[in-house]
């Protein structure tokens, strides 16, 4: 006796969550963390508005935000079977990862990955 995987809305919008967290977080730290002159332009008086979006990424990396964050939704998902909570704790995880979290951010996405798989192949029943 064999099951399928059904896919969903939920799963498609799952695929997007990861995507836009984890693919964010990517493109915001190369564009906007790595390159050396966004050191200098964000130290001057009058700093650019992408300046404090900035600071608040390296300030939730500094304090490990994005891996706990993951952990905890990856928890959440796969205690409750919450498809959209294990799509969101895997795109966390990637940014985790991005912004040096790994060690949570790894745990959670592989905890959010499990339960969204498990839900979609009907091995646990959604809440």
């Amino acid at each position: 006796m064999t099951k399928r995987a059904g896919w969903s809305a939920d799963d498609w919008m799952g695929v997007w969550l990861v995507v836009m967290l984890g693919g964010g977080a990517f493109a915001f730290r190369e564009l906007f963390i790595v390159p050396r002159a966004t050191v200098g332009m964000c130290a001057v008086a009058n700093a650019p508005e992408i300046c404090v979006p900035r600071h608040l990424v390296l300030q939730g990396q500094y304090f490990g935000v994005f891996g706990w964050a993951a952990l905890v939704l990856g928890a959440l998902a796969f205690l409750r079977g919450w498809r959209v909570a294990g799509a969101a704790a895997l795109g966390l995880g990637i940014a985790a990862v991005v912004n040096y979290n790994g060690t949570q951010g790894v745990i959670g996405a592989a905890l959010g990955l499990i339960a969204w798989l498990s839900v979609m192949t009907g091995r646990v029943e959604a809440d």
